[in-house]
């Protein structure tokens, strides 16, 4: 069918010829017949690069014109900031001469010119989840005035975890029998169909390629190689195929970036992009392979969907996806609308195993190739350099037993162990002996004081160096000179002068000498070689008889008091002293 049938507007028309369309794709007269006439909220499957984006945009446009007298607003959410800024560039192509504002907003970049734009006022929306939410909680994006929204590649969506970012936006749209729902998929599974029941108004279910998710137009090949061979192998398949444009794919970040410096050592012209570089680098790669400026763009999935270059004549698997649904994508890159294009995939032993679900997925077995030796025997300048990614290269340390090359930037110092242990050395600039004589350790242990480097004491208060102040040529251990630094050193308290406690080797005469200094008493021999108090003593007589003159106690008298003093000093004569006991046990 041709759009001339469906009623376009003359300026929707002048767009569409200015773009050289003439015949309609199958997806977009599907698109035009339900969600154009009828109105209808449509659910697509179609796979990339079947003409999607025009459908939904030609119909925005269009029902824009349709009713100006109404203030209209679109919503187009997108997956990747990629896909975002082609669907800008493809709607701004198209509506060159519409009256209508359009502005993309994704992350990545600043907000100062996304903001001017929602400031002064935008007609058409396009973004990604992410930024678009963002917007809509500062209250700069209003939602509740969008009359058709368009959620494209919804199944790229899902997998990169947004449906509760979608979900969330969708609860602050007005109702949907209130606006126009178009939602675009390459597969159309349960998520897609729990979704459009719960936020589409009865919408119409599009399927367009469901027999053979890949196109005949696109010629398929499969090698089986070993890891070792595939760089060989790759350099051989661009020599044969001589492309004016290649895009190859890789599974990891890591591998994009060692595959992008490989082929840029053998002569190609090569570039990488990720989800990790920087947005305007990204785009200005991407703008450099669509202008025919660059041979090579090596790419992760993140590039699988959304990127448009026409006339794109190669895609090489370099990984075998492990997701069969990225491998319809990945080679989905070529043979757009409508034109051939080519697709190689290389098998390795470590991603083979994923051939089985992609031949599932397709339908379809890969036709399998076998490589000769015309493939085999061109010439790598990259082999045997080391070539590093976007991770770290350790793989030298542990084959050379933890010895590293000399230049080797940060890694050695972390890797050497005599390098935490001489800090100040290398700050001050001292050589180290025992570094120049190569002996290590031993030489620094053996050099004699006078030859080390001062060591200097910092002043704690400003931060100096207090003048005068060295090393102490008998280096003290770590945990002795900490301890000294927590608890300082205060002087001990000499001790009272005391008598030496005599032993039983001392004869008795000293032995009787520190009881009299002791108790103050004098105490004399007795036979068994014990001692006991002389009466002599004074403190002894005055305890024990009282003076002439002393009056009785009250209530005794003096005959009882003598009685009693007599009793108790018969008692005292029975039992021998404390300090007697002392002395026997002493001798003993």
């Amino acid at each position: 069918m041709k759009f001339t049938e469906f009623n376009f507007s003359d300026k929707v028309l002048e767009g569409i010829q200015k773009a050289g369309f003439t015949e309609c794709m199958p997806v977009q007269a599907e698109v035009f017949q339900h969600g154009l006439n009828a109105k209808q909220d449509v659910t697509v499957q179609s796979r990339t690069g079947t003409g999607k984006t025009a459908a939904f945009l030609l119909t925005i446009f269009e029902l824009f014109t349709r009713h100006p007298e109404k203030e209209h607003k679109a919503l187009i959410i997108a997956p990747t900031r990629e896909l975002a800024v082609q669907i800008e560039q493809e709607a701004k192509l198209l509506g060159k001469d519409l009256p209508y504002k359009i502005g993309s907003f994704y992350g990545g970049v600043g907000y100062k010119d996304q903001d001017r734009m929602l400031k002064e006022g935008v007609d058409i929306i396009i973004g990604t989840p992410g930024r678009l939410l963002d917007y809509a909680q500062s209250k700069k994006l209003p939602l509740h005035a969008v009359d058709i929204l368009v959620i494209d590649e919804a199944d790229r969506l899902f997998d990169m975890g947004f449906l509760p970012d979608l979900k969330k936006m969708m609860r602050q749209l007005v109702k949907p029998e209130q606006r126009q729902t178009m939602l675009f998929s390459a597969t159309l599974g349960t998520r897609v169909a729990q979704l459009a029941w719960e936020y589409m108004n009865k919408a119409q279910e599009i399927v367009i390629d469901n027999d053979r998710v890949t196109v005949d137009e696109i010629t398929q090949e499969l090698y089986h190689t070993s890891n070792h061979e595939k760089m060989q192998l790759l350099l051989g398949l661009l020599k044969r195929e001589e492309p004016e444009n290649a895009l190859i794919f890789s599974n990891t970040k890591d591998m994009a970036v060692k595959l992008a410096k490989r082929l840029t050592m053998n002569g190609y012209q090569a570039e990488y992009i990720m989800g990790d570089l920087p947005q305007n680098k990204r785009q200005a790669i991407i703008n450099r392979i669509k202008e025919g400026n660059l041979e090579i763009l090596v790419a992760t999935d993140v590039a699988a969907r959304g990127l448009h270059i026409n006339d794109l004549d190669l895609v090489i698997n370099y990984d075998i996806p492990e997701d069969p649904e990225n491998y319809v994508h990945r080679i989905g890159r070529t043979a757009r609308a409508g034109k051939s294009g080519k697709a190689i995939s290389l098998a390795c032993e470590k991603y083979v195993y994923g051939l089985e679900a992609i031949h599932e997925f397709i339908g379809i077995k890969i036709p399998t190739e076998w490589a000769d030796e015309s493939l085999l025997t061109a010439e790598d300048k990259s082999k045997g350099k080391r070539v590093s990614g976007t991770q770290p290269d350790r793989s030298s340390n542990s084959r050379s037993g933890g010895q590293n090359r000399r230049g080797s930037g940060s890694s050695n110092r972390r890797s050497s162990p005599s390098s935490s242990r001489t800090p100040s050395r290398r700050r001050s600039g001292t050589t180290d002996p025992g570094r120049s004589t190569g002996q290590g350790n031993q030489s620094r242990s053996k050099a004699p004081a006078q030859d080390r480097p001062a060591h200097p004491i910092k002043n704690g208060t400003t931060g100096g160096t207090k003048p005068g102040t060295q090393r102490p040529e008998t280096e003290q251990k770590p945990a002795a000179r900490s301890a000294q630094r927590q608890k300082p050193q205060t002087p001990k308290k000499e001790p009272a002068a005391t008598t030496a406690k005599p032993s039983k080797s001392d004869d008795l005469e000293s032995r009787l000498e520190y009881y009299r200094k002791k108790y103050g008493e004098d105490f004399e021999l007795v036979a068994g070689g014990s001692a006991k108090a002389s009466s002599k003593s004074p403190s002894k007589a005055k305890s024990k008889a009282p003076s002439k003159g002393a009056a009785a106690q009250p209530g005794q008298s003096g005959s009882q008091s003598r009685s009693n003093n007599n009793e108790t000093e018969g008692k005292k004569k029975k039992q021998p002293s404390i300090l007697q006991r002392l002395f026997q046990k002493n001798s003993k």
